[in-house]
């Protein structure tokens, strides 16, 4: 395929893009060692405030996205494909806005401070510890922070594949 063929996301979709999945795997580490590491360093206030700040960067890529369209799947891409990559977006834009307020729901009982790297406090939800939201966000939290690893998984090897197989350009849309 031609190179100057490609259509890509604009900068800003592809910035948003680059600095939320770079802040989901660093999220999906921190979260499965946060027991291994607290000895070493804070590793729940850096979670906290890496979480609001992939919420805070999703809203707006969710915004964003409302308001420019994406370049066009390649034509000859089998329609399965396209409607994968569809749904597999969709998840990804729920999630990245999911399990940020599930966590931001589940630390909000706790007298521990919420803050943003130190900087401000964050509000609190009004939820109380043992009460069934606080149970929810609990278990939805860790269930969805764990759907990231299989989906992400598809994501990254979809681009892969049809970067290094099929040779049509997706990957090259978002670089």
């Amino acid at each position: 395929m031609d190179h100057q063929a490609i259509e890509k996301y604009n900068s800003v979709a592809r910035i948003l893009h680059w600095l939320i999945g770079i802040g989901i795997i660093v999220q999906i580490v921190l979260g499965i060692q946060h027991d291994a590491w607290k000895d070493l360093f804070a590793v729940m206030p850096l979670h906290k405030a890496i979480g609001m700040t992939i919420l805070v960067l999703s809203l707006f890529r969710l915004y964003w996205r409302f308001k420019h369209k994406p370049p066009p799947l390649p034509a000859a891409m089998p329609g399965w494909q396209k409607a994968l990559a569809h749904t597999l977006h969709r998840l990804f834009y729920f999630m990245i806005i999911a399990v940020p307020v599930s966590g931001w729901i589940l630390v909000s009982p706790y007298p521990n401070p919420f803050n943003w790297f130190g900087l401000f406090d964050i509000p609190k939800w009004p939820v109380e510890k043992g009460s069934m939201l606080a149970e929810i966000a609990h278990e939805g939290h860790e269930v969805l922070g764990l759907l990231f690893i299989p989906l992400l998984a598809l994501h990254i090897g979809a681009a892969l594949y049809h970067h290094f197989i099929v040779k049509d350009g997706v990957l090259r849309r978002m670089l």
